[in-house]
């Protein structure tokens, strides 16, 4: 359901609540704790999905609570799907890129974002600012390892500035798994070798304007919509 501030809040998250954060979420984002004090309070008084809702709203407080203390304690592993449309996050420091990949992993149907350690927290609040709502619809996995990776039993893809397949080729001639995980690296040294060894096809995305790579988000956005729309 797209709400006027242009993120989505995917049901059965109950209607009168979308109303609520389309008043509310952006003044809890300039005094969090405030905002969602009272967004529970309403929300403990909707019939349907109210419990969900409420546990939404006090991870989100806790979460600014733990950045805004300066908390260190890892958050507890969530158990992976192995035959989910995934998105691995390779080590991303920007928390605009994460937030924004984040919204297209939701809109795309990849439903499921695992993290690798080093990667910028998925709860913080700039991330949170960045994902506009896409963390109500996805399973995010934080602090992974590429051992975790190997328990996915669908193809890893990952891009490559010099290797591999372009992509629209692939789209044309049907080779491209619409469930897949698609690997995105560090802004600036991209996937590790340990993950890259993981991944069973690399591509690359054609630039025909002559840069040498394009921003991670951006380049998300990309291989995400062609998985998603691929016969």
């Amino acid at each position: 359901i797209l709400c006027p501030y242009h993120y989505t809040i995917t049901p059965p998250i109950p209607l009168p609540l979308i109303t609520l954060f389309d008043i509310r979420i952006r003044t809890w984002i300039s005094n969090p704790s405030v905002e969602t004090e009272w967004a529970a309070g309403r929300v403990s008084h909707l019939q349907e999905g109210g419990e969900a809702a409420m546990k939404y709203l006090l991870r989100l407080q806790q979460a600014h609570r733990d950045y805004a203390l300066g908390a260190e304690e890892e958050p507890e592993p969530s158990e992976l799907d192995p035959h989910a449309a995934t998105v691995v996050l390779d080590r991303l420091q920007d928390a605009g890129n994460v937030g924004a990949i984040l919204r297209s992993a939701s809109a795309f149907g990849f439903k499921q974002v695992v993290a690798i350690k080093g990667t910028a927290g998925l709860w913080s609040p700039k991330v949170l600012r960045a994902g506009m709502g896409a963390h109500f619809g996805l399973k995010l996995i934080e602090s992974a390892s590429a051992e975790n990776l190997q328990s996915l039993k669908i193809p890893l893809l990952g891009t490559d500035v010099h290797e591999g397949p372009y992509l629209h080729d692939m789209l044309k001639q049907g080779g491209l798994a619409q469930k897949c995980a698609w690997v995105l690296g560090h802004e600036g040294q991209g996937v590790s070798a340990e993950i890259m060894a993981l991944v069973t096809q690399k591509i690359r995305i054609a630039q025909p304007g002559g840069e040498e790579s394009l921003n991670v988000a951006t380049a998300a956005a990309i291989c995400l919509h062609a998985s998603a729309t691929s016969m």
